[in-house]
């Protein structure tokens, strides 16, 4: 979960943020090299006294300048395409959720089990015990299995809305009449949050996302526990 201190992305629960974190990393690798020789260039052209007053010109300076910037270009372009293309790749999924945005909350069917849904609405702070999270616990948990590909069926029932979990690295719209999909795997065990990210409406802060991760024997005995 995200603090108030937290300057960096959050620590990754699933190997799709693992490769965001990974890219991250390469392209601000890439922009604080350029910025680092700019600079240098641009201080030593500043502080040096024996410039002349006219431009001259250089071919193989107006050719380095041309070739190298498509290079890094290169360089950060095609790490870019393979991770769109895993990003959008649905594995052979195992569970397939449905998410439903409402105004302002959010409701969940499970397709593979019977009569299992139910609607996820925000703990109110007046309702809150010392263990919950402010403005960001709920009343119902999705609960997932852990090392587990999981497909979610996004979209919405009013306005659009915005099915985020920033450690999973899956972010999809809530369209009206359209259905987004999004695949992920948890790797661990743990509890993860998400709120809505399109703003629809007044309420808008206030339908948090709550995924549990747990063993898939937890996860069964959950299964037949709400669907009774």
């Amino acid at each position: 979960m995200s603090s108030w201190s937290a300057l960096n992305l959050q620590n990754a629960a699933s190997p799709l943020m693992e490769q965001l974190i990974f890219f991250h990393d390469h392209a601000m690798t890439i922009l604080i090299l350029i910025i680092t020789i700019v600079g240098y260039n641009l201080i030593s052209t500043a502080m040096n006294k024996n410039i002349d007053q006219f431009m001259l010109e250089s071919q193989p300076l107006e050719l380095f300048w041309t070739i190298v910037p498509s290079f890094v270009l290169i360089f950060i372009g095609l790490p870019s395409i393979r991770l769109l293309y895993l990003l959008d790749e649905v594995y052979k999924p195992s569970i397939t959720i449905k998410t439903i945005g409402h105004q302002w909350y959010w409701s969940y069917e499970y397709s593979d089990f019977l009569n299992l849904e139910f609607d996820s609405y925000m703990i109110p702070s007046a309702e809150m015990e010392n263990s919950n999270f402010r403005l960001l616990d709920v009343d119902n948990r999705t609960v997932i299995p852990v090392n587990t590909q999981i497909r979610t069926l996004i979209t919405a029932a009013d306005v659009l809305h915005s099915w985020t979990v920033p450690v999973l690295g899956v972010k999809a719209d809530a369209v009206p009449g359209r259905l987004n999909q999004v695949n992920f795997l948890l790797n661990r065990p743990g509890l993860f949050f998400g709120q809505c990210s399109e703003i629809c409406g007044a309420n808008h802060s206030f339908m948090p996302i709550s995924l549990e991760s747990v063993n898939p024997k937890t996860f069964i005995k959950w299964v037949k526990t709400s669907s009774n």
